[in-house]
Parts: C-alpha cells; sequence; structure tokens
C-alpha cells in the first residue's frame, strides 16, 4: 500500500466483539493506556488535552467559535499582503491591479498561541465610478461579521474620501478598529503614518506589509483586546438550530425558503444569482423552529465576478461561520459541477454538518423517456462526483411544489445529532485495539507505527486525537474513519482524525 493509497482492511468481527464490550472495564483499561504515555515526550497541549479526558464525558466543552477578525480598505493598499504577513504563508493572491482575489476568503490564524479567523475583503472589481460604493458595501459585510476589524490605509497616499467613508461605518458600528497604516517600509515614513490621528479612529499602527515591518507589534496589541470566543457566534447558541441553504446560482434556494416559510420572503427570479444578501428566516418545520439562512449563489472564479458576486462569496463564508449545518442544494436538472463540488467542499472545511438537497425532483418523471435517462446518469454521477460525501442524508424535493420538503427535517436531525455525538474514552480505546489488532498498520522501512491511546477531544465536527510512535498513512486514516462511520453512524457529520506522533523519553 502506497501512502496515498486505500487501506481496505477486509472482513473482522469488530462490531460482535464491541457489543459484547464491559464498558467499565473498557474505561480502566483506557485509564491505563492514558497513564502508560508519561513514557513519552509530551507537549503542554497534550497535557491540556488528556486533563479533559480524565474529566470524562462531560469534562470536554465543544471548541467555542474562533474570534473573526477582517481586514477592510480599498483596493491596493495592501489588504492581501498583510493576510499573508499574518499567515505566514503565501495564501492570498497579490497583484498590482487592484481588486484581484481568489475563491477563499477566510483563514485560520495564529498569534501567540491564540487562534482566530481572519476575513481578507481583498478582491472585487468595483467600476471606477462606484468605487466608493463598492468600498462602503465590502466594509459592511466584513464589519457585520467579525468581533474586530483591521482598516488597512495606504500611509504613503493618506486619507481619501472613500477611507472616511469607512470610518463612518467603522464608528456607527461601536466594534474595536485597529487603524493599520501600511507601506510604511522605514522610519523616514513615520510622519505619514502620524497625518492619519486625522481619520479620528486612535492611534494609527505604521507596518510594512511587504517587509513585515511593525506587523508583530500590530498583532500584540489586537491579541490584548481580542475576545476568547466570537460574540457574534455565540449570541447564536441556544436558539433555533441554523440551517445555511448553499447552491450556485438559480438551483432553487429561494424557492426553499419561500416555500418553508411558507409565504414570499425572498425575491425569486430567474435570471441566476438574484438572491444578494443572506435573509435569516426563524420557520417552523417539523413541529420545531429552525433558522435558514439563504445565501446568494456562489460563483466559481471570485476574481472574475463583479463586485456584487464576491459580496456574495464573502457572506456564504459568514453564513457558513454562523450555521451548524448546511443544506447544499443541487439542481437535478443539469450535471452535478465542479462548482457544486466546491460548495460541498466549502462546507467540510469549515466542519459544520451537511445535507444535500436533490431540488426539481419531480421533473423526473418515468414516464418521461429523456427524464429516465437523466436519473441513470445522476446516480452514475453522485456514485462518483460525491463519494467523498456518501455519508450524507440526501432528500429528494421540489422547492417549487413543496414535495417532499417534509423529509429535510430528519435529515437535518439526523445530520445536527451526530455532528453532536460522543463516544466514551473507554468504547474508543476500544474500537482502536481491536481494529489494530484485526488489521494491523503496513510496516514502513522495517516499522510498524502503533497507536498509543485515543480520545474524542471535541465536538461539532467530531474530532479524535491518536497519540502515535509514528505517522499514519492517509489511507490506513481514512479506513479508520470508514469504520468508525460503520460502527457509530456520524451520518451527516464530517468527523476529523488527527494525530500526534510522540517519542519515547531517553532514559
Amino acid at each position: 500500500m502506497r501512502a496515498d493509497d486505500e487501506y481496505e482492511g477486509g472482513p473482522d468481527n469488530l462490531e460482535e466483539t464491541l457489543a459484547d464490550l464491559d464498558e467499565e472495564l473498557a474505561e480502566a483499561r483506557a485509564e491505563t493506556l492514558r497513564a502508560s504515555l508519561v513514557d513519552y515526550e509530551l507537549e503542554d497541549e497534550d497535557a491540556a488535552l488528556l486533563a479533559g479526558v480524565a474529566l470524562g464525558e462531560d469534562g470536554i466543552q465543544f471548541l467555542p467559535a474562533l474570534p473573526v477578525v477582517a481586514i477592510v480598505g480599498r483596493p491596493n493598499v495592501g489588504k492581501s499582503a498583510l493576510v499573508n504577513r499574518i499567515l505566514g504563508r503565501r495564501e492570498a493572491v497579490v497583484e498590482d491591479t487592484p481588486g484581484v482575489t481568489r475563491d477563499r476568503v477566510t483563514y485560520k490564524a495564529e498569534w501567540m498561541d491564540r487562534q482566530f479567523t481572519l476575513v481578507d475583503t481583498g478582491g472585487w472589481e468595483p467600476d471606477a465610478k462606484g468605487i466608493d460604493k463598492s468600498v462602503a458595501a465590502q466594509a459592511e459585510v466584513a464589519i457585520d461579521l467579525a468581533d474586530m476589524v483591521m482598516f488597512v490605509v495606504d500611509a504613503m497616499v493618506g486619507a481619501t474620501s472613500t477611507d472616511e467613508q469607512v470610518v463612518r461605518l467603522l464608528r456607527k458600528s461601536g466594534k474595536p478598529v485597529f487603524l493599520v497604516a501600511n507601506k510604511v517600509d522605514d522610519a523616514r515614513h513615520e510622519p505619514e503614518a502620524a497625518a492619519l490621528w486625522s481619520l479620528g479612529l486612535g492611534e494609527p499602527h505604521p507596518v510594512s506589509a511587504i517587509h513585515g515591518r511593525g506587523v508583530a507589534d500590530l498583532l500584540d496589541e489586537i491579541m490584548k483586546v481580542m475576545p476568547t470566543e466570537s460574540a457574534f457566534a455565540k449570541a447564536e447558541i441556544g436558539g433555533p438550530r441554523r440551517v445555511a441553504i448553499l447552491g450556485r446560482p438559480n438551483v432553487g434556494k429561494s424557492s426553499l425558503l419561500n416555500k418553508a416559510a411558507g409565504e414570499e420572503r425572498v425575491v425569486v427570479n430567474d435570471l441566476a444569482g438574484t438572491t444578494r444578501d443572506p435573509v435569516d428566516e426563524v420557520v417552523e418545520l417539523g413541529g420545531k423552529l429552525w433558522r435558514l439562512v439563504d445565501t446568494a449563489g456562489i460563483r466559481r472564479r471570485v476574481h472574475l465576478q463583479q463586485g456584487s458576486d464576491f459580496y456574495a462569496s464573502l457572506r456564504t463564508s459568514a453564513a457558513l461561520e454562523k450555521a451548524e449545518v448546511a443544506v447544499v442544494v443541487l439542481d437535478v436538472s443539469e450535471s452535478i459541477s465542479e462548482q457544486d463540488v466546491r460548495i460541498i467542499d466549502m462546507v467540510l472545511e469549515s466542519g459544520r454538518a451537511l445535507v444535500l438537497a436533490f431540488n426539481k425532483w419531480d421533473r423526473l418523471t418515468d414516464e418521461d423517456l429523456e427524464n429516465a435517462e437523466r436519473r441513470r446518469y445522476l446516480e452514475r454521477e453522485i456514485e462518483q462526483d460525491l463519494a467523498h460525501v456518501a455519508w450524507a442524508p440526501r432528500v429528494n424535493i421540489s422547492a417549487r411544489t413543496g414535495r417532499h420538503l417534509d423529509k429535510l427535517v430528519p435529515a437535518l436531525e439526523t445530520a445536527l445529532d451526530s455532528w453532536d455525538q460522543r463516544i466514551p474514552t473507554g468504547k474508543f480505546n476500544a474500537f482502536l485495539s481491536e481494529l489494530v489488532a484485526e488489521h494491523p498498520h503496513p510496516l514502513r522501512g522495517g516499522k510498524q507505527p502503533r497507536i498509543l491511546f485515543g480520545t474524542q477531544a471535541s465536538t461539532r465536527p467530531p474530532t479524535f486525537v491518536l497519540f502515535t510512535t509514528g505517522f499514519l498513512d492517509p489511507g490506513y486514516r481514512r479506513y479508520i474513519q470508514r469504520r468508525l462511520r460503520e460502527l457509530y453512524g456520524f451520518e451527516g457529520t464530517p468527523i476529523v482524525v488527527n494525530m500526534r506522533v510522540r517519542e519515547k523519553k531517553q532514559r
């Protein structure tokens, strides 16, 4: 088996063995395995995780939503260069052309062992006439979804009327704002930064995103006021479960929301992508309240979009940050496209639960030969293109007529239950030891990595950590995930399996 090949495993008696498990004995064994980790070189974060494990099933809290920091500013002030500098890697596209961007707008960042989400609003193509309006709209979206804002100004150019327009929005928001005076490449340019006091946003922070000058000091200041978790996500906890309705333009997302709400809430137009803003609606479905977020359709190449489509993509990211489960709507009358797959991958990357809604199903009647043919092709497409999410519940609906809409609720509930599911440490380690006994990891260079101990570190999505003596092949890790699904369900949720390779202490 090559490193990236699938590990097949073959038949075993795992299900029967685990069904007869004495849970108390399993917990005791897991405790012994955990104690034996003292012989290995552990890091501080391991100790924190293992302390949580010792607290028992309720001892580990849900991971809080990371605080969100948005970077706003007019084109070509160096927002993307600042993103790259903060991330420490070249992720955002940087070009001399104002308004160049790429598909992703949110990134996970870290500074001084603190994690946060960075929102880069770096790209759109406003027309020259409407540039003030475009910058203001883009800033407004970013401010909405952020806990704090970095407002980037080109210190060499100074404050423009566009900058002043954004300042008014920032003041109104009441959120912490850091005024970043970019392109201050050396001490001689400091006076230009000082001139930005006139914006009335407090002290300007002189930096050079390209050279890195001043960026560490800026981040240190930001850490002093950054909340431990996102207030914007936290405010929603405890209310109706939050559902993002995603899909490419014109697949029927707005029709679905209108049908669920029982009235015309969203303008529906045959022109693809007529919805722009996400519309939050609390609706009753299946005797329960749900908060539905309808999002503007994602178009494939954001950097070729006009401004409004860029905001649509930004808002989709925001909706996913806010949601617990995503319903990805697919149009069965058309082939599954690269866009559809990319949207599903966005959901996986965000770690949200997932339901696939196949819309316009009423068009696939058996009476019509052409439609019967399309149905056969569709099944083949699902098998090929959506194999990596075969675990997601599928509902076949007609958003226009409301057909089978009632099936959406059980699918959502299943996905959310799985997203919240936890496997006790004893049971999980019994699963690992039985699995490894029946299907050991292949030898690598005469050595065989061992799994010393495993635990579920968190839910939402279920995240497992394996302490090992060596690197496990990706194919073997996927095999562990597959067997977890076969034995414990996890229908409708991604599963994350992380490794911590630890060496034995030198005596």
